[in-house]
């Protein structure tokens, strides 16, 4: 009896070990496609078919972009795969200020560390991963090999891509603002968080997840499903996986960002609104 006990118990050790090896070992590699509409709004109203088509070439790198998630069980790590210009052969410095750095995601502690380069300088975001509720739905669509599971969550539209930048969203900012400061008295006060919660814009995602890959991240902070995140749609973006390699003979480093000036994703929103202000007021003092 007791011989058949000490097989037991060693029998369940080598189980844990293997299924605890098997856990950390685990890894893949998933390549995605984005692509992004381009929006004119009213400045494209008076443009020919031909200029719109001239601009979205020129602007091609900054609108397609392909990219790279190296993950296992709790972290991943996402990074963009640079190419050259066609027309220019070279890179897209300028979009780089506004467009997300090396992103790395632990979902067990819900980390975010992200490296960003703004007009040359460094810096690196340690904040919480983006809040989702997701919707589990029952509709299901191949991609590839894998049968994709439908899932949505609304957010408010500014932390979509926080990193990001436009002259359109500065503006709403300082006509809030001189809103706000002319109607300064106790009530407006009281009610300001009321205001602001009434006029947040949001945004529906879209996700498709497969079960078959047992992890729970996804492209840029997306995450928190019950499979791989194999597509997304979000506004006028859409990110699409066209490759995955599991344990992959060479793999990737998921190795966490670590240098530049430590910010939280709201004050480094504050650096880049405040540089493109001074750069704007700049440029009209010297009309």
């Amino acid at each position: 009896m007791k011989k058949i006990l000490i097989r037991l118990l060693a029998f369940s050790l080598v189980l844990f070990i293997n299924k605890t090896l098997s856990a950390q070992s685990f890894q893949g590699k998933a390549y995605y496609y984005k692509k992004t509409k381009m929006e004119l709004g009213s400045f494209g109203a008076r443009m020919s078919e031909q200029q719109k088509k001239q601009i979205e070439s020129r602007l091609k790198n900054r609108l397609e972009k392909t990219y790279l998630l190296a993950f296992n069980k709790e972290e991943s790590i996402y990074k963009e795969i640079e190419k050259l210009d066609g027309i220019s052969g070279a890179t897209d410095s300028w979009g780089k200020n506004f467009s997300p750095g090396k992103l790395y995601k632990n979902v067990k502690t819900n980390t975010l560390l992200q490296h960003q380069e703004f007009y040359g300088k460094r810096f690196l975001i340690k904040d919480d991963l983006q809040s989702l509720k997701w919707n589990l739905g029952s509709e299901t669509k191949q991609i590839g090999n894998y049968t994709c599971f439908k899932a949505t969550a609304v957010v408010p539209s500014s932390e979509l891509e926080w990193w990001s930048f436009s002259w359109d969203r500065l503006s709403n900012i300082d006509r809030t603002n001189a809103q706000h400061n002319d109607t300064i008295n106790k009530e407006a006060e009281s009610n300001m968080d009321l205001m602001d919660k009434d006029n947040i814009q949001l945004t529906q995602v879209i996700a498709w997840y497969s079960p078959q890959i047992p992890a729970a991240h996804g492209p840029l902070e997306y995450n928190g499903l019950p499979g791989l995140i194999l597509e997304v749609s979000a506004g006028n973006t859409v990110i699409l996986c066209s490759k995955i390699i599991y344990n992959p003979d060479e793999k990737e480093e998921i190795d966490k960002p670590s240098k530049g000036e430590e910010v939280t994703k709201k004050e480094y929103q504050e650096i880049v609104i405040n540089k493109m202000r001074e750069f704007r007021d700049n440029r009209l003092g010297r009309r």
